[in-house]
């Protein structure tokens, strides 16, 4: 995510504090290999295993597994008839996976004739990541998306004051937050359970995962008639790099006023 999104090299917004130029087009394409083995699994089958994977980090999106085509189940696989094409890298083919009587339409695609300057690509596949039942990174089941090794989560104590206001409404305030910074995304904020009136909260249905960071549990925040929804979010078991913001809240909300002094 580092190289194409949030002022990263190969983001659209590159950054112009740099004393080099990168003779790249606007939209840039590098492919790096994935240092580990990686499985896909449907139906209790497994369809990709590959210890040979690249990361194909394209300008505004997020990494892409390709692996060698031979890399995926050729038993399963049936050529589509769908085609896309990406003036970057080409025309794309794809395949239907099929695992007993299970289709997974258009799951696999490849660019069997790429352009030039993506040359590299030919004898690659890839396969959608919702195709697939479960991931596995080594022996490890992965959710969301492959971890990007130029991506990284830090978490640090701090002693600003930060104070969380819904109009005139106190809802938090503490002195001794935690600052999670993580790479292309603004620093956030999160406050012990002790600074933050626990009675506004009511608990959310909602749930996101972060890669790098784990699953959020979120709350609404509810004062007087008054609810604001998914207000907040905490990482009750969060994954190693944010193991400091375990049962921390962080509030982020166009209601909300958040001040860091």
């Amino acid at each position: 995510m580092s190289l194409t999104l949030g002022g990263g090299p190969l983001a659209a917004d590159a950054p112009t504090t740099v004393n080099y130029a990168l003779d790249a087009p606007r939209h840039a394409l590098f492919m790096h290999p994935f240092p580990r083995r990686v499985r896909a699994v449907i139906g209790g089958r497994t369809v990709l295993d590959s210890e040979r994977g690249g990361l194909v980090h394209e300008t505004g999106l997020l990494p892409v597994l390709y692996v060698p085509i031979e890399d995926i189940a050729q038993d399963l696989l049936t050529p589509s008839g769908h085609t896309t094409h990406c003036p970057y890298k080409g025309d794309a083919a794809y395949w239907n996976v099929a695992v007993d009587g299970a289709v997974a339409e258009n799951a696999v695609w490849a660019y069997p004739e790429p352009v030039p300057e993506a040359a590299w690509l030919r004898g690659f596949a890839a396969m959608y990541w919702d195709a697939a039942d479960a991931w596995y990174d080594e022996e490890e089941q992965v959710e969301g998306h492959l971890r990007d090794p130029f991506h990284r989560v830090d978490v640090r104590r701090s002693a600003r004051r930060v104070l969380v206001r819904l109009g005139d409404e106190e809802i938090a305030l503490t002195d001794h937050p935690r600052v999670l910074s993580e790479t292309g995304l603004p620093n956030r904020h999160y406050l012990p359970l002790e600074g933050v009136r626990g009675e506004l909260l009511v608990p959310s249905e909602k749930r996101t995962y972060c890669p790098y960071k784990g699953q959020a549990f979120y709350w609404h925040l509810r004062v007087g008639d008054r609810e604001v929804a998914d207000a907040a979010w905490s990482y009750p078991d969060p994954l190693k790099d944010a193991q400091n913001v375990r049962e921390y809240l962080c509030f982020l909300h166009d209601e909300l006023t958040v001040t860091v002094e």
